[in-house]
């Protein structure tokens, strides 16, 4: 792909990742204008709204993985590799606002999704194991916890690092071993 269709097709995406959280109504030609493109140029590319749709939802899992592996969840240091994800996930939630709910239901991207999950849970096992996390608190909940915690921090209005940064202490010191 050109270097400018690459750029038209990263524009569409994330402008259209943004605009559908605000308006789910939003129009593939109102996104191709807030994202400087023709609106034939969106169509060449995606005949549906549905398409766009799976591609935004395909480019949001792609940099969640990229988060996974850059935080080196098996390998590093429990805190350092939270944090890491901690703020990766919170670039990913701040460039890819879609709505998640719809995303978890589409069955193109659910065994992706459960593969991230999955790795996500294994680190949050090892951080219990290695004495970080609570042993007595029930099944799930550092991880539905982790999840709430890191959409707040996506939304408050302050800069990545100091986002991760309280959000990690909060989560090691609010269900931490002590």
């Amino acid at each position: 792909m050109r270097a400018d269709a690459t750029r038209n097709l990263e524009a569409v995406l994330t402008t259209g990742a943004r605009m559908l959280a605000h308006d789910p109504s939003a129009s593939i030609g109102a996104i191709a204008a807030e994202a400087g493109v023709d609106r034939r140029t969106v169509y060449r590319r995606f005949a549906s709204r549905e398409e766009l749709l799976a591609a935004i939802y395909d480019s949001r899992l792609t940099a969640v993985e990229q988060v996974v592996r850059a935080a080196r969840l098996t390998e590093t240091a429990v805190p350092v590799a939270l944090h890491r994800y901690v703020e990766g996930i919170i670039e990913v939630n701040r460039a890819w606002p879609v709505e998640l709910t719809r995303m978890r239901a589409e069955p193109s991207i659910q065994d992706r999704r459960n593969r991230l999950s999955a790795e996500v849970d294994t680190f949050l096992q090892r951080a219990t194991d290695e004495g970080f996390l609570r042993e007595d608190i029930p099944d799930g909940w550092a991880s539905r916890l982790l999840i709430q915690l890191l959409h707040l921090a996506s939304r408050e209005d302050m800069d990545v690092p100091r986002a991760a940064d309280l959000l990690v202490e909060t989560f090691l010191n609010g269900v931490g071993a002590r």
